[in-house]
């Protein structure tokens, strides 16, 4: 279940996604085109005993001293010492600020006698000649301090012919990689921040027990929808459930909860998908209906007052609701301030309530008249 909720998240956030990889690839590319290029030269060097001054038992502890790895790696820090490298440079006619793009690092192999000299700067041929020239000293150096060992070439230092940085396949694919975990991330993140938002929104303007608009949101819809579409016909209902005022004392919080939840589905089922709902008081809804005129509006309202006349049976109370619903519209004829359309759908609803036989009353601005399906009163 978490893992669908997740791809629901990456779902709806694949364009954050989409687009962070293509920032950070195209960024990757740039970059690329803009480095200059870094090339990697490397020399090797072995550390081994002197045979010529030693005898054979000299060789045998030369041997397990150089196991211990002390006297390698004293030679290691020598060969990395800035005094071969100053002294290198030198022999080669170099300034050191020339040299202020190259770095050099020496490098004891692991499980052998073996050192590993890199020089790292923008010159192939350059880095290749300094690390060779290091080793050089370095060995005439060794050889003079400690004769009972040995330092020679293993493998000279040659110019690279790829730079090591940039390579733009290898930085670009590891951007791609990079920008997808980022772009997932962000598409996560902002998914969390906006269910909180969308959350806090739904409070101010949704009713918490039925789901459906709020009274102060409802009539800022209405406000806009006519602003917006002045010339369009419009109808507005208010649906009361007298049988329910009577007994919202006095049933439970849950059954009364219940009940309106009940309500508020018929509602949605005999409404369309641009109609809004609203809870207009404690036991009634107002409705909206756009672009509906008087003769449909009638024939709504009649279904959902013959939907919500049936008692409702709460079973676990033993009680059974009449909710005697009776059910109020007006018609909006332009020009008409919105005050004035709440005020004559609350008469209807008043004159519905009052009549004996009519329980649902549309108004419509024709002199004005009362409108239902079945009469038409002057």
């Amino acid at each position: 279940m978490q893992i669908r909720h997740y791809l629901q998240m990456l779902r709806k956030g694949w364009w954050i996604i989409v687009l962070t990889a293509l920032i950070a690839l195209n960024a990757a590319f740039l970059t690329s085109y803009f480095t200059e290029p870094t090339f990697l030269a490397s020399a090797k060097f072995i550390v081994s005993p002197n045979p010529t001054i030693v005898t054979e038992y000299d060789v045998v502890n030369s041997l397990e001293a150089l196991d211990k790895r002390s006297i390698v790696a004293t030679y290691g820090e020598f060969l990395n010492s800035r005094r071969v490298y100053l002294n290198a440079i030198e022999t080669l006619g170099l300034d050191e600020e020339m040299m202020g793009d190259y770095t050099v690092a020496t490098v004891v192999l692991p499980e052998a006698n073996i050192l590993e000299l890199s020089v790292m700067g923008p010159n192939p041929e350059l880095a290749a000649t300094v690390a060779n020239t290091m080793g050089s000293l370095t060995i005439e150096y060794v050889s003079s301090l400690y004769r009972a060992y040995d330092v020679s070439v293993l493998d000279v230092a040659t110019a690279p012919q790829v730079p090591i940085s940039p390579q733009p396949v290898r930085d670009a694919s590891l951007a791609l990689a990079l920008g997808l975990i980022a772009g997932v991330s962000l598409a996560i993140l902002s998914e969390q921040i906006r269910i909180p938002l969308d959350t806090y929104r739904d409070r101010l303007r949704l009713d918490t027990i039925t789901g459906v608009f709020k009274r102060q949101y409802f009539e800022r819809l209405l406000e806009g929808e006519l602003m917006q579409n002045p010339d369009d016909s419009l109808s507005l209902g208010i649906v009361e459930l007298s049988g329910l005022d009577e007994l919202i004392d006095t049933l439970p919080v849950n059954a009364t909860n219940w009940i309106l939840n009940q309500v508020t589905g018929v509602l949605k089922k005999e409404l369309r998908g641009n109609d809004a709902i609203a809870k207009w008081n404690i036991n009634s809804f107002a409705l909206m209906l756009p672009l509906t005129p008087s003769v449909a509006t009638s024939r709504t309202f009649e279904r959902i007052y013959e939907s919500l006349k049936q008692p409702v049976e709460l079973r676990q109370y033993n009680i059974t609701v009449n909710l005697d619903p009776h059910i109020g519209g007006a018609v909006y004829s332009s020009p008409m301030p919105v005050a004035d359309l709440l005020e004559q759908a609350e008469n209807a609803v008043q004159t519905a309530r009052q009549s004996n036989e009519d329980a649902v009353r549309v108004w419509e601005m024709k002199n004005p008249f009362w409108v239902d399906d079945t009469t038409v009163e002057a």
